[in-house]
């Protein structure tokens, strides 16, 4: 099996607000219900390594929550995707496994990986994480950033299941002019290791995220049904809106009709018809999948389950156990450390 060669290879852990750009001031006659869900959408944390990795190098990587992100700033590399697909990656290409599915990137398609769980981390300082694996051959190497992103939406949200496997920058970058400088910085970034870079180059994926989410939204998926036209109905992609913008808000008919500017028995038709399923059912679900998150965050249980607007403990779980599958039990778990914010080079 051959070695990952890995030198100067450091990881960050940090909380980011750069997704987040929700604002009051839209007028009502320019309101896009699915601008404003990604306005709302933000990262939560990150956590990267810079690698330099020699040739012959694979490296697979487990199936998470969180999102992975992958940037080849020199050399060449070739990801397999959750389908076993290869993509290659070319110098200044970037790849965005937006549910975390399981994959593998490799200086060449077939080499037998080596788990990323194998990889040696030793910690410097809070956040930060020095990855040292045997080299056995210093010859052509790959310069990559790779990333862990958590969204502050669950992965089960409809926005990240609509979303292909893996976004490249080299299929998005057409319709985008920005994408191809937010790539050339961050090469800029990795290459001359300045004071700060850390959290530069973290600023950076925020922003190369959100433009790639946006630019699949605008021109990816312009003919999608189901999901996506919900909310881009004028009717309908208001009352979405405001479903996933509150999800803990204690939402009933009167209150989505009146989102809608209907009666509440024609508000229920219409939002049955188009989303195919009834309010309750939806505001239900994006409920449990907002508790699931919280719990994974490590929340309490009976706090989520007031957050919520239950009375008892036992009722929550009881419909979070309905909805979801497991108990709630099941998902909570101590939060994992990306809310340490820090800029280190």
């Amino acid at each position: 099996m051959p070695e990952v060669g890995v030198t100067g290879c450091t990881f960050h852990a940090r909380k980011s607000d750069m997704l987040d750009r929700s604002s009051k001031s839209d007028a009502e006659n320019n309101f896009d219900p699915l601008s404003e869900m990604l306005r709302g959408l933000r990262l939560d944390g990150v956590e990267y390594g810079r690698c330099r990795l020699s040739e012959p190098w694979a490296t697979s990587f487990p199936s998470q929550d969180w999102a992975r992100f992958h940037f080849i700033s020199a050399g060449a590399a070739w990801l397999q995707t959750p389908s076993g697909e290869w993509l290659e990656l070319k110098p200044g290409d970037a790849a965005l496994v937006a549910r975390g599915d399981a994959h593998i990137i490799a200086s060449k398609p077939g080499l037998p990986p080596l788990p990323y769980e194998r990889l040696g981390r030793k910690e410097v300082c809070q956040g930060v994480y020095d990855v040292n694996v045997q080299c056995p051959d210093a010859g052509s190497a790959t310069v990559a950033l790779t990333a862990s992103m958590r969204f502050n939406i669950d992965k089960l949200h409809p926005l990240l299941q609509l979303m292909p496997d893996v976004m490249l920058t080299s299929d998005l970058a057409k319709s985008e002019p920005a994408i191809p400088h937010l790539l050339d910085a961050m090469a800029r970034e990795v290459e001359m290791d300045r004071v700060g870079a850390g959290g530069i180059l973290a600023r950076l994926a925020d922003v190369l995220t959100a433009t790639l989410i946006r630019t699949w939204v605008e021109h990816g998926c312009g003919d999608t049904t189901g999901w996506i036209a919900a909310v881009r109905n004028p009717e309908v992609g208001r009352v979405l809106a405001a479903i996933h913008l509150e999800p803990d808000r204690d939402w009933n008919i009167a209150a989505l009709a009146k989102i809608m500017g209907a009666s509440r028995s024609g508000f229920a038709e219409r939002f049955l018809k188009v989303v195919g399923e009834t309010p309750a059912h939806y505001v239900a679900l994006v409920r449990m999948h907002q508790a699931r998150r919280w719990l994974g965050d490590g929340m309490r249980v009976a706090t989520v389950a007031s957050r919520l607007g239950y009375d008892a403990e036992a009722s929550f779980s009881r419909a979070f156990k309905r909805i979801i599958g497991n108990p709630p039990s099941h998902f909570r778990k101590k939060g994992e450390g990306a809310e340490a914010v820090q800029d280190f080079g």
